[in-house]
């Protein structure tokens, strides 16, 4: 009996030792793994940070196809590729047209590159059919046949960059229109106490469904601010890719924040009020200038019809009575 109760108390002795040693390899575990993971409040923006990236990369930058098959945009690749268009000057030119006109994409770009070899060629073809083997406008010289084919060449030529610059011009307009409350909307934000780019967020979170373009530019700019080395460098790249008066003047004012410490919303709010007095100032312009632009209308489809109808029956009358003479 008592070496039976020596056996217990040995295990029960072991077990004790066991069950300590597994509990503090377990806390060791725990206490190692803590200090490996980020727990401060930086980390977990940079992390999120890192998240928005990755969606913007997946949403922003993703090729926008609408409805150009696979086929003509690799055959649009090769063709860049094979002339080593890329990395040249003119692929850069290119990419600063198509950020101002909303498009972001690389397939854009080869696309835009192919454009430009293609559509001259193209252009210049039908042409020639159409003036030499059809012969639609005639029988006219030979040198205006050659003078409208080359039209034709350089119209196919400068066709992509007419279409951007279009694209670019209404995307201007609107964020034009929607700069005032967007600055008004960042004055409340950096009243509230965010920072610039929180502030950007925020704004951009709210104007998604008034104002995507807007929304777009800063977002993609909140993002650029938290991970660029250097914060100027993210509002140099809105200015470049918006190429707006207004959007230079709001990146210069937050430049110098920045740099000197003066009150962020003070100058915001300076910056809102003399944009919207620009904007007021365009609307009287535009409402000044309609005299003018009506004139025109008015002498070709208004007067004859006035003079018709006044002068009209005494017209009537007087051959009327010649008649009877």
């Amino acid at each position: 009996m008592a070496l039976a109760e020596q056996i217990i108390a040995v295990a029960t002795g072991e077990t004790a030792l066991l069950t300590a040693a597994a509990t503090s390899a377990a806390a060791g575990a725990a206490a190692l793994w803590l200090s490996l993971t980020e727990r401060g409040p930086s980390n977990r923006r940079a992390r999120a940070l890192l998240e928005r990236r990755a969606d913007l990369g997946r949403t922003i930058k993703a090729p926008e196809r609408r409805g150009l098959a696979p086929a003509g945009l690799s055959l649009a690749k090769r063709l860049v590729h094979r002339f080593r268009l890329m990395g040249s000057a003119q692929a850069q030119d290119a990419q600063l047209k198509l950020e101002r006109a909303g498009i972001r994409s690389r397939d854009a770009i080869a696309v835009f590159l192919a454009a430009k070899m293609i559509l001259p060629a193209a252009f210049g073809l039908v042409a020639a059919f159409l003036l030499y083997v059809l012969q639609i406008a005639g029988d006219i010289p030979s040198f205006m046949k050659l003078a409208l084919s080359c039209l034709a060449v350089g119209g196919g030529y400068i066709a992509p960059d007419t279409y951007c610059k279009n694209l670019s011009d209404r995307r201007k307009t609107v964020l034009r229109r929607a700069l005032p409350d967007a600055l008004d909307l960042m004055v409340i934000c950096t009243e509230a106490g965010l920072n610039l780019d929180s502030a950007f967020q925020r704004v951009a979170r709210e104007f998604r469904g008034g104002c995507p373009e807007l929304s777009d530019e800063f977002e993609l700019t909140a993002v650029e601010l938290g991970f660029l080395p250097e914060r100027r460098a993210a509002l140099a790249n809105l200015d470049r890719r918006t190429d707006l008066p207004g959007v230079s003047a709001l990146t210069g004012t937050l430049a110098q924040a920045e740099q000197y410490g003066t009150p962020l919303a003070q100058s915001l709010r300076v910056l809102a009020a003399e944009m919207r007095d620009q904007r007021l100032m365009k609307a009287e312009e535009k409402a000044a200038r309609l005299p003018a632009v009506l004139t025109v209308p008015m002498v070709i489809f208004i007067l004859p019809a006035l003079f018709i109808v006044l002068i009209g029956p005494g017209i009537l009358k007087t051959i009327d009575a010649l008649i009877s003479l």
